[in-house]
């Protein structure tokens, strides 16, 4: 299971995607992805230091993405804030181990190599446009000017 901050990272920059190439205000974003806004400021920063988001202060600003939604993925957004620890030695430190994990901890590190393959295959361009019905990811409002899609 993903942490509430993983999550709240990848909803604010699906929803920045969205929006571009409009800045967004914390609050903007906040309002949008239902993300408590002390919260939002600190997820932002994570976001920012990795250098996947673009701030801009002053009348005008506010955040953009700084990386590209085509080629962004799910795993960038998440590695940002809290990247997948993976099991690589025996987490017990029993020295007949070693790398040799057993079968409990080679199986959760298996479950781990494919959320990052999952997650590393997804990029943020294909969250937006991937549509069910009338599911939209996040927002259920198009933006003003725009039709919803419809797949």
């Amino acid at each position: 299971m993903l942490s509430q901050t993983a999550e709240y990272a990848m909803r604010a920059v699906i929803y920045l995607a969205d929006q571009a190439p409009a800045p967004q205000t914390n609050g903007q974003i906040s309002a949008a992805t239902k993300v408590p806004n002390h919260y939002l400021s600190k997820v932002l920063q994570h976001l920012g230091k990795a250098q996947l988001l673009h701030a801009q202060r002053g009348l005008g600003g506010g955040f953009t993405l700084a990386a590209d939604p085509d080629k962004l993925t799910l795993l960038d957004v998440l590695n940002a804030v809290e990247p997948i620890r993976r099991i690589h030695s025996c987490p017990l430190e029993i020295a007949a181990h070693g790398v040799n994990l057993c079968p409990l901890h080679r199986r959760l590190d298996d479950t781990m190599a494919a959320v990052e393959k999952s997650l590393g295959s997804a990029t943020i361009t294909q969250i937006i446009k991937h549509r069910r019905g009338s599911s939209v990811p996040l927002c259920p409002f198009p933006k003003p000017g725009k039709e919803p899609a419809t797949t």
